[in-house]
Parts: C-alpha cells; sequence; structure tokens
C-alpha cells in the first residue's frame, strides 16, 4: 500500500507530498491541482508498462493518461529543468525516487545520467516481486470520469479482460468483464458480501449493491462472439413485478456510469490499487452517499483506494461507514486542492482535514463540501421585494 506520494516540479505543483490511506479522498475546486496527483501516479504506471521506467525514461503520453509534451508537464515556475516522483509504500524502506530532465518538445524524458552527483538510481520492478509496489503491479484499476455512457453493445478484449484483467480506463471493457468472470468469480467472505444476493458470485453481488445503490435493478448479459461485443440489459423488479429487458440507451446515465466502479471495488483482491475519478457522477444524492459507504467498506479489506470527487453525499457516506465502524478513521485521508494568489504567481496548495471516530472533521476551510451551508445562509437572510 502507498503510504505516501511527493510530486517536484510536476503541472500545478511546485513541491507536494501528498499523504495516502487505505482510503483516500481528493477534493477542491475545478484546476487546484487534484488531477495532476492521479496523473502523476499513472504516468508513472503507464512507463512502467511500456518498459520504459526500469530503463530511466518516463512516458508522458500511453494508455492511461496523455500529457503532451515536457512543456505542458513541467510546473510553470520550475527553477530547475526537472521533473521528480517519490513513492513511499507502507512500512517500506527508503522511498524510490526519480529524476526525469527537462526537455521542452519531448513526450518521454530521461533520468539524469548515472554518474551525475545528484542522479536518482535506475529502478526496475517487475510484478510479483517482494519489492513490487501496488502501483505497479498486476491487481490495478483506473477509473477516469469521463466513462462510457449507454450503449447498445460494448467492446472484448480477450488480452486486457482474461490477461490483465482489466476493465479499460474509460470502463467500456466492463460488460465483457462481467459476462466473463461473473459466474466464475467470487466475492470473499466478508463486508463487502451482500446477504441478501442469491449466491457470492461476482455477478449476483454486483447486483445486490447495484440494488443498494439503485433499487431494484437486475442486470442481463448477452455475449456475442462473433461480433465482438457483448450487450448489456437492464430489469427493473418491484415486489413481484418484473419489467422486460431495457437497453442502457433507454434507461438513466447512473446505472451504467456506476457499473464500472462497482465491478472494479468488488472483483479487486487485498493488496490491489484503484484509482477512481467521480465515482459518484450520475448518481442521486441518496446513491452517492451509498458509494461512499461501499468504498469505506472497501478500504477496510485491504484493497487501497485513491479517489477524486466533489460529492459531500460521497464524503457523508464515508462518515457514516467510520461513524458505524467500518472503517478506522486513520484509514482516511482527506486533501483539499485550493489556488492562493501569491502576488504575481498562484499558488496551489493542500489542506489536509482529519476525520474522528464518530465521523466528525476538525477543519472546514472556504469551498470544502460548504455550499450547502453558504446557500441556506442566503436563504435564511430577508428576501429582496
Amino acid at each position: 500500500m502507498i503510504a505516501s506520494f511527493r510530486l517536484r516540479n510536476f503541472k500545478c505543483f511546485a513541491d507536494a507530498s501528498v499523504p495516502l490511506g487505505a482510503l483516500t479522498l481528493l477534493t477542491g475546486l475545478n484546476g487546484a491541482g487534484k488531477s495532476s496527483v492521479l496523473q502523476g501516479l499513472l504516468v508513472l504506471r503507464q512507463s512502467f508498462q511500456q518498459g520504459l521506467l526500469g530503463v530511466g525514461q518516463l512516458a508522458l503520453n500511453g494508455d492511461l493518461v496523455q500529457l503532451g509534451t515536457a512543456q505542458d508537464a513541467l510546473y510553470g515556475y520550475a527553477e530547475e529543468a526537472e521533473i521528480g516522483f517519490d513513492l513511499r509504500d507502507e512500512d517500506g524502506p527508503a522511498p524510490r525516487s526519480w529524476t526525469f530532465l527537462y526537455d521542452k518538445d519531448a513526450d518521454v524524458l530521461a533520468t539524469k545520467e548515472a554518474g551525475d552527483a545528484v542522479s536518482t538510481p535506475r529502478i526496475r520492478v517487475m510484478p510479483g516481486s517482494p519489492d513490487a509496489t501496488s502501483l505497479f503491479g498486476d491487481s490495478f484499476q483506473y477509473l477516469c470520469a469521463e466513462r462510457v455512457g449507454p450503449r447498445t453493445s460494448f467492446p472484448t478484449s480477450d488480452f486486457q479482460v482474461r490477461e490483465r484483467r482489466q476493465l479499460g480506463v474509460r470502463g467500456e471493457l466492463t460488460a465483457h468483464f462481467l459476462s466473463t468472470f461473473g459466474k466464475k468469480q467470487r466475492v470473499a467472505q466478508g463486508p463487502l458480501r451482500r446477504t441478501d444476493a442469491p449466491s457470492a458470485d461476482l455477478l449476483a453481488q454486483v447486483e445486490a449493491w447495484l440494488d443498494f445503490i439503485s433499487p431494484g435493478t437486475r442486470i442481463q448479459l448477452t455475449a456475442h462472439r462473433a461480433m465482438d461485443a457483448v450487450q448489456l440489459g437492464y430489469q427493473f423488479v418491484s415486489g413481484r413485478d418484473v419489467t422486460d429487458v431495457y437497453r442502457p440507451t433507454n434507461v438513466g446515465f447512473g446505472l451504467t456510469y456506476t457499473l464500472p466502479i462497482l465491478v472494479a471495488v468488488l472483483s479487486a483482491s487485498p493488496g490491489a490499487l484503484l484509482l477512481l475519478e467521480n465515482p459518484e457522477a450520475h448518481l442521486h444524492p441518496r446513491g452517492q452517499a451509498r458509494m461512499g459507504e461501499l468504498l469505506a467498506l472497501v478500504a477496510s479489506t485491504g484493497v487501497q483506494v485513491v479517489l477524486e470527487t466533489h460529492s459531500d453525499h460521497l464524503l457523508n457516506g464515508v462518515r457514516v461507514a467510520v461513524h458505524d465502524g467500518h472503517l478506522a478513521p486513520e484509514r482516511v485521508r482527506l486533501h483539499f486542492f485550493e489556488r492562493k494568489d501569491a502576488g504575481e504567481r498562484t499558488i496551489h496548495q493542500i489542506v489536509s482535514p482529519r476525520m474522528d471516530r464518530d465521523g466528525r472533521i476538525d477543519l472546514w476551510p472556504a469551498g470544502f463540501f460548504d455550499e450547502w451551508d453558504a446557500a441556506l445562509d442566503r436563504l435564511l437572510e430577508p428576501g429582496k421585494r
């Protein structure tokens, strides 16, 4: 499990260290730096996947993230022409550290020469090795904010699904994953296994959690191997009444947007790392709160979840889970990103409130999920006639 991540001269940060917990929420105004943290992790991951990180190179563009050139990635006020990252594992040795030289128009950057007195050691980390951090291991999923919406059918990829067990960055392979492993994989005994599901099979458990978030929803999957596609459908149950199967295009966005999140968290094994952007997207406030409860339960099973969110409802779901004893408060990290005017330049800062065992938060900086209170204060003022 990753304990902290440091970014040096990367995007909007001169030097920022971000402690990570079993469950980490990155929040803040748009453009304040939340995505930069995720992108820093992703650019290391994709460089490793391309076989470049082990030989001292950083790939700014790939399957996970596309940053452009070094000019796009370097901090605007950098005093040194280099970009660096430090990654420290929980209870691990000294942090792994990478420093890459700036080359304005390049999209693959190299580390300093080995003979340089301040060079960064070249690190080769292979999945499954004793020193493989979760970022470079096999149990990794990233789901971006722009997930695939409702479609009449979804693509397949035997390599990505069967060999790498990936859902696709946009969740586009979720239907294929469920049709492949839905009846073969079981959710382990513990807080994630719902007893109201007919079995512990992944598909049954996904349906049960989908029902918890959006009551009465059932999933139908039909694989069309000759067409390299999987058809997804939804039914709705109320008492004994069961509807016909509806295409995703004929129901709300929220179900299809939520499905990859549910499959990712329920199929993850202890030690996995999940990077999730806006898991609450297109959900009703009650569904957002219940999503927060689910993610807290996932974090209690040894899976590390780092998510970007704008939802106070999701945060409150996490708070309720902590209040009810499902996740220890010290396993939760909250980071609020903000921009500050510092005269001739804008600086980006991170404020990190803490949560206690009752789910209460000790610090509420301006802009930290306070819009409801601000609106209520306005409404309590005498109206203008």
